[in-house]
């Protein structure tokens, strides 16, 4: 009953005066907080736990092996071939996931795509020369660690929570997400920088990266055996290849495309934008860092005080601030721009993240319900239309950098695929109006 009534309050409409009550209690009682989480479903908590020490290997992997390629080859177009072989590889692991889901538990499934991140890494690391086809090679083997993550991930976290506590959900996740995006990157650029300035490693830098890529390696392992601690139970559907479905359906792929677009460009431009116009990692992780803890306190908060009604209001404000970083680093082009771009980055992520992640999760428990498919089925097909989108957004990005410029290529691009963005805010107005309806 406690944890009902817990859920209740949480997403039950509020007086102005009781929320700011309740956020006054957050900051002064943050133990009330703790006995809140530990009130939520124990296999929720269990991959909550698991996804907040993974958390502190997500920056390594999505800032520092872009800018790792960066300084090795100086070409960002090999940046780019890295992260598109990366996308490739991640649909591709979906499908694999989905058949081995019939014979292989769902945990052991996520715990060997950490592992296998950290064995990528491991492979990037040991290449002699960085050429393309090695890149590419390295790449595949990453986007099948992601694939295998994110699969399973998307899949229990639909399974463990509803729409009542996703905002809450996410919002701790995003909370931890954003305090490592922010903490990880300064630390380990600060440790690479003194590597390199102090003539550490007998001044061998890659030497540096193994070393943070030893400790990775170590945090895979920890979280692998996390997640372990709970038996989370298989989709019952042994099917989820389908290649019609329901109208609603199509219209969140047309919602993911939209997404796709932006990230095929948030793990490249801005390691390439900070060697280029700001200086080394060591200044890639201060510009992450000046957001500040801030931000993470934020998140939770919209996470805890919030329900499903604000979502499209929080996908508004975080496609703004979107569309102002990349002004910013358009019209100035210098540290100065980077610096807001990458400060809006830091916030429009994790807010577009709180909003979206919970309508995706509404459509497929409406549609799954419609179309009685399992609800892998939907999680695999939402990969596609994400990748169709990251094709684009990085196809984009390689064809103005090789054709016209380079620096082209990162001042105006970015400010397109911001102003695409902002045909998400209809569309997901739309589908929740649908998901509403078809749910009556």
């Amino acid at each position: 009953m406690e944890k009902i009534s817990s859920e209740t309050a949480l997403h039950a409409p509020e007086a102005p005066a009781q929320r700011s009550v309740s956020l006054v209690g957050l900051i002064m009682h943050p133990g009330n907080e703790y006995r809140f989480f530990l009130g939520m479903p124990r296999d929720m908590r269990v991959l909550l736990v698991t996804n907040m020490i993974y958390a502190f290997v997500l920056p390594v992997i999505e800032i520092f092996v872009g800018a790792y390629i960066m300084r090795s080859s100086n070409d960002p177009t090999i940046v780019a071939l890295y992260q598109l072989t990366v996308y490739a590889g991640i649909p591709l692991t979906f499908l694999v996931n989905g058949f081995l889901l019939n014979r292989v538990r769902i945990s052991y499934l996520y715990s060997f795509g950490m592992l296998l991140s950290g064995l990528s890494m491991l492979v990037m690391m040991t290449l002699e020369n960085l050429s393309a086809a090695g890149v590419g090679i390295a790449g595949i083997l990453m986007g099948c660690s992601f694939g295998f993550f994110w699969a399973n991930r998307d899949y229990l976290a639909l399974a463990t929570t509803h729409d009542g506590n996703r905002n809450y959900y996410y919002g701790l996740e995003t909370f931890f997400y954003t305090l490592t995006f922010i903490l990880v990157p300064f630390v380990v650029g600060a440790f690479i920088a003194q590597s390199e300035s102090a003539a550490w490693f007998n001044g061998n830098i890659t030497r540096a990266y193994q070393a943070v890529t030893i400790v990775v390696f170590i945090l895979t392992i920890l979280s692998s055996v996390v997640i372990q601690q709970e038996k989370f139970r298989n989709p019952a559907q042994p099917r989820f290849l389908y290649f019609r479905f329901h109208v609603l359906w199509k219209k969140m792929l047309g919602l993911a495309g939209l997404k796709g677009l932006a990230q095929g460009y948030l793990v490249t431009a801005p390691a390439i934008l900070v060697m280029r116009l700001v200086g080394n990692e060591g200044s890639l992780g201060v510009v992450q860092a000046v957001s500040g803890v801030v931000t993470a306190f934020m998140l939770y908060i919209l996470g805890r005080f919030t329900g499903p009604r604000h979502r499209v209001f929080i996908l508004t404000i975080a496609l703004a601030i979107f569309l102002a970083g990349t002004l910013a680093n358009g019209l100035l082009f210098s540290a100065l721009g980077v610096i807001v771009f990458v400060l809006c980055k830091v916030l429009f992520q994790p807010l577009h993240d709180i909003a979206y992640f919970p309508i995706q999760m509404r459509v497929i428990d409406v549609v799954s319900r419609i179309e009685g498919r399992n609800e892998f089925t939907y999680i695999f097909n939402h990969e596609f239309g994400l990748f169709v989108g990251r094709l684009i957004g990085l196809g984009l990005f390689i064809v103005l950098a090789s054709y016209v410029s380079e620096a082209f290529a990162l001042k105006y691009s970015l400010i397109v695929i911001a102003v695409m963005q902002l045909a998400s805010v209809p569309v997901a107005r739309h589908i929740i109006r649908e998901c509403n309806r078809l749910d009556k």
